[in-house]
């Protein structure tokens, strides 16, 4: 009888093992869930979810879906407006209250918090790094953000790559001069970086000076030069947030009257992001360095991002 039952029981846990690591490979091997957050910005926030979708989905790494939030509080739906962000590996925020949408729910804001807290990630985009300047916990994922000059540090970097903290009240407000091309210069060796040139061009960007804020679990991956200010920025940045990561740039801009800006067509921002949401969902940063990827000398602007339709 004893023979029997260690027999059963190591059989028992020979299936239990089989069925863990067919999970586990499942899980691993199965498209990173990504939620898009967009519904109002002072920016083009329709062209930007379906450019983002747009040269995404073709990798065929994503499962990407929409939840649009409701541009007023008395617009239909607000009261019952909170995405199951669970359901998902990352969100893309691109919402921004500065073009006169609402804060969110606290209840919304309380899930997303949970969310990042318990592990989630966020890719905090361009417009969206602008957004909800009165939410504390907002302010300290994105660590830095466009806040008036008494909010919080700024940071610039050096041309030696060493980061110069800036207290609240030096400076100016958070500004841009005009969008340029640009040299990304990286710092460390970030695995979203893994593999890249140190400096590359991108095409027509803008680069913030004295974006502002708590700057705590923070890491500049990059910076670039902006002439009005004479002084370096950073470009790239993450944050640490209990258990989740959070990863802002200011990559992205898509203004009203944009169709297929070159900057969202740049072979080095659409590598960046791919390999970014990999990174933000714990997953190894599979995503190859492509022979079009731009040099410190030239951009490189793909063609035409093929549009998807609504959903």
């Amino acid at each position: 009888m004893q023979v029997r039952l260690s027999l059963n029981l190591s059989i028992f846990f020979s299936l239990l093992t089989a069925v863990m690591l067919t999970t586990t490979t499942t899980a691993a091997e199965r498209p990173v869930r990504v939620l898009i957050l967009d519904g109002y910005s002072n920016h083009d926030w329709r062209l930007t979810t379906a450019l983002i979708r747009g040269f995404l989905e073709p990798t065929g790494l994503f499962a990407v879906t929409v939840s649009t939030a409701p541009p007023t509080k008395d617009a239909p739906g607000w009261d019952s407006w909170r995405p199951k962000f669970s359901d998902h590996d990352v969100v893309i925020q691109t919402c921004n209250d500065l073009g006169g949408g609402p804060s969110w729910s606290r209840a919304a804001q309380e899930d997303f918090e949970a969310f990042v807290r318990g592990g989630g990630g966020i890719y905090v985009w361009h417009a969206g790094n602008n957004a909800f300047t009165g939410w504390p916990a907002y302010n300290e994922m994105i660590g830095l953000g466009w806040r008036k000059k008494d909010f919080g540090w700024a940071i610039s970097v050096g041309d030696d790559g060493k980061l110069n903290r800036i207290p609240a009240g030096e400076g100016r407000d958070t500004g841009h001069g005009n969008r340029l091309d640009t040299v990304v210069k990286r710092l460390g060796d970030h695995p979203i970086h893994a593999g890249l040139p140190r400096e590359w061009k991108t095409p027509d960007i803008e680069v913030y000076y004295y974006a502002r804020g708590p700057a705590q679990n923070l890491e500049v991956l990059s910076y670039g030069y902006d002439p009005r200010t004479q002084m370096n920025w950073p470009l790239e940045w993450t944050v640490s947030f209990g258990k989740g990561r959070v990863y802002t740039s200011t990559f992205g801009h898509v203004w009203k009257g944009d169709t297929q800006p070159e900057r969202m067509r740049c072979a080095g921002l659409q590598t960046v992001v791919v390999r970014a949401l990999q990174w933000l969902a714990h997953r190894p940063v599979t995503f190859p360095v492509p022979a079009d990827f731009p040099t410190a000398e030239r951009v490189s602007v793909r063609g035409e991002i093929a549009l998807p339709g609504p959903r």
